[in-house]
């Protein structure tokens, strides 16, 4: 039974529920390892165009410079959400669709890499999934099993309704101050057993972490990197290094999530070679899976909470669509590249029901 201290965090869906029904957009949203679940709705159905000026939730896609939405912030509601009932894991098998060009695909990169064109590139692909919940119902799911990610589900006429649960932050900057983080490395969580970190997830968190610092170096003061970490995030494993700096003087927010977007954790090095074999090889376009999203100045005037679209779905018509990828680089094995791939998906599927 629902607790008690839910009927307002149930009032808010039913008000969104009703905007989906009239075509507002709107975004919901619960930051990692917190209780406060706040609603941003827009009054009327325009296309905002993203403007980091403007009080709102911005969704940009991968190719961030098409298309990236802001939903103003009309109305903002605040509502907390508990509840300790423990939720019953999917018991779906993991498709093997799509496994022979995975394999494929990352042996073409891999040897992209060997020849020198790269250094590292993140390839991904989606498996659709019937599903018979409301939105609203996944989005619920989603706050009880992934306290630690961050939470979301957003609604535009655009494109409908996506929902996920991010371990990875872009940027976080407050009064000036930026944070954020070089995450990579995969490993799947087993009770009791801590994470045996091989060679290539070593690597591949230092390329990341070396490519963030060198991306902000001319952006920022008093840059530092902390000591990477193994965090969890649901049924898998990182590595995590947070990074610390002070904006410089003159220096735009726009200049900083450029510098940061697409990261190496979902893109590659180099950036623009990474990202040209991607859109030619992937075959399929990601739209807003490893954009990123967040809320703009709600917190407070130059606040921003950027988070990489991670760990997501599109629902639509009966249809949940699923992303996942990974890091490729030259230590990379085709077919446990595609086995991480089937263990990134469990994170999605878990929370979709299985009386379809």
């Amino acid at each position: 039974m629902p607790y008690q201290e839910n009927r307002e965090f149930q009032s808010v869906l039913d008000e969104l529920d009703q905007c989906a029904e009239n075509g507002q957009p709107f975004a919901i949203f619960r930051k990692p390892d917190e209780k406060k679940v706040i609603a941003v709705i827009q009054k009327d159905s325009t296309k905002y165009e993203l403007d980091f000026n403007t009080q709102g939730f911005v969704f940009a896609p991968f190719n961030w410079a098409d298309n990236a939405l802001l939903i103003k912030a009309d109305k903002v509601e605040c509502t907390e959400y508990m509840d300790a009932s423990l939720v019953q894991q999917s018991t779906r098998a993991l498709s093997e669709k799509g496994r022979v060009s995975h394999i494929n695909l990352v042996q073409k990169a891999i040897d992209e890499i060997e020849v020198g064109s790269m250094e590292k590139v993140v390839l991904s692909r989606k498996i659709e999934e019937p599903f018979n919940e409301s939105a609203f119902t996944v989005f619920e799911t989603l706050l009880k099993s992934y306290g630690s990610a961050f939470c979301y589900l957003i609604y535009h006429p655009q494109f409908g309704f996506w929902c996920g649960a991010t371990p990875e932050s872009l940027v976080q900057i407050a009064d000036n101050r930026i944070e954020t983080m070089a995450l990579a490395g995969t490993l799947p969580h087993i009770s009791g057993i801590s994470p045996q970190w091989g060679t290539k997830e070593i690597v591949e968190q230092e390329m990341v972490s070396t490519y963030i610092l060198e991306q902000l170096s001319d952006l920022t003061d008093s840059l530092t990197l902390d000591k990477v970490e193994s965090v969890r995030a649901g049924n898998l494993w990182h590595l995590k290094s947070s990074v610390h700096a002070v904006m410089a003087k003159d220096t735009t927010i726009d200049q900083v999530v450029s510098a940061l977007h697409p990261t190496p954790a979902v893109c590659g090095i180099p950036t623009a070679k990474a990202k040209a074999f991607i859109n030619a090889n992937e075959g399929y376009d990601r739209t807003f899976y490893t954009g990123f999203l967040g809320e703009i100045n709600i917190s407070g005037p130059s606040d921003i909470a950027l988070y990489v679209n991670l760990r997501c779905m599109k629902l639509e018509r009966g249809i949940a669509t699923l992303f996942v990828g990974g890091g490729i680089t030259d230590a990379s094995e085709p077919e446990k590249e595609w086995i991480e791939t089937q263990n990134k998906s469990r994170t999605m599927l878990n929370i979709l029901l299985d009386d379809i």
